[in-house]
């Protein structure tokens, strides 16, 4: 074998040796906690292969064959799922392979192998090391990408059976006997539902996912409002245990539906929504109290449809006037008229019963279905 292959001839000598295999397992292993945590015997397998490999690939001209590519991406996949980042994981290859190196140049020069033949190897190894190690990182970042998948899908498929009322079983992050706000929305673009995932969770153990098309989540602490101002709509239910969730979840959608259409937008606790929950569920009562309180208007009369805004606005202002001119930018004395007007044309006092809040609440709802009605389409007179 000529001279340039004295390096070869050293390593083929040098890889049957088992304290050489030995010396660079525990090199690999020392520069590395996480890597020192595994069976040592795990570390010792790759290692084998890995200068197999390389041996292989240097006897074949340099090109790393499909065995040792196919070793690396082992190492790379297998330490992924061990929970071994990638930089602790080229901390320990690199460290083996500083180790196995240096020992081939010592070995080397004690032959009088020349410097020119074991710089030559020494390349030769570097760039089979760097085949090798983009191997390992793609197959690393791959089987992460993999295990995030599964244990996501896992964990959507849990919080839809628990917000469905299906048999489920609780495990982390959520603990069983914690009380979790249930938090629903509309929202079914993943993008925005990933912003809105990070802003939910911030306050502790958190499960989130789209269920039924749309963003939901059980969530330990409930953010600010203030961070979710002017945002989408969301609805958080009073805290519950994970498998009592499932009746918040329904009335959490309902609630929902009724504070969409009431134009509301941010996080909303669901009692805040209890009103008009109730009310848009029931449509077909809203428009019986509508015929029979607001007989008097016209749907078709702008001046009537003022005057029913008005007195809704009013009723939302506990009856206050200088609150409900502010809130609709008149002076006072004009809420004052278009009450008059309104007490006219209806023969009701929205405003003043003896039992006021029933009396008041019917009003409201009679005015929010007759506004919410087109004018072509509301109660005549």
């Amino acid at each position: 074998m000529p001279d340039v292959d004295a390096f070869l001839r050293l390593l083929l000598e040098r890889a049957a040796d088992p304290g050489l295999l030995e010396s660079t397992v525990r090199a690999a292993r020392s520069r590395s906690e996480l890597v020192a945590a595994l069976p040592e015997e795990e570390t010792r397998r790759h290692t084998r292969a890995l200068v197999h490999g390389v041996l292989a690939a240097l006897k074949e001209g340099g090109e790393p064959g499909t065995e040792v590519l196919a070793a690396a991406e082992r190492l790379g996949a297998d330490r992924a799922r061990q929970g071994v980042p990638v930089a602790a994981l080229l901390d320990g290859f690199q460290a083996g392979r500083s180790h196995l190196v240096g020992v081939l140049i010592e070995q080397g020069r004690r032959r009088r192998v020349p410097a020119d033949t074991l710089l030559d190897g020494v390349t030769r190894i570097d760039a089979i090391n760097t085949a090798l190690v983009h191997r390992m990182v793609h197959a690393h970042r791959i089987a992460e990408l993999e295990m995030a998948r599964t244990t996501r899908e896992g964990h959507v498929q849990t919080l839809r059976q628990l917000l469905h009322g299906e048999p489920a079983t609780v495990r982390a992050p959520l603990d069983p006997d914690v009380p979790y706000h249930c938090v629903v929305s509309d929202i079914s673009d993943p993008a925005v539902a990933s912003r809105l995932e990070a802003a939910l969770a911030a306050g502790g153990p958190a499960l989130c996912g789209l269920v039924d098309g749309r963003l939901a989540a059980l969530v330990t602490r409930l953010p600010e409002a203030p961070e979710l101002a002017g945002g989408p709509l969301l609805v958080a239910a009073p805290a519950e245990r994970p498998l009592r969730i499932a009746p918040l979840y329904r009335l959490g959608r309902r609630a929902l539906r009724a504070g969409a259409a009431s134009g509301l937008t941010g996080l909303r606790p669901l009692t805040d929504l209890a009103l008009v929950t109730v009310t848009e569920g029931e449509p077909e009562l809203g428009r019986l109290l509508a015929a029979r309180l607001l007989g008097g208007l016209d749907p078709a009369d702008p001046f009537h449809r003022e005057l029913a805004a008005t007195v809704l606005a009013l009723l939302d202002h506990g009856g206050r006037i200088e609150p409900t001119a502010g809130a609709l930018h008149v002076h006072g004395n004009t809420v004052k008229y278009r009450l008059r007007r309104f007490q006219e044309l209806t023969g009701g006092t929205p405003t003043a019963a003896e039992d006021a809040v029933a009396h008041a609440a019917h009003w409201w709802w009679a005015l929010r279905e007759w506004i919410s009605r087109p004018p072509d389409g509301g109660m005549g007179r």
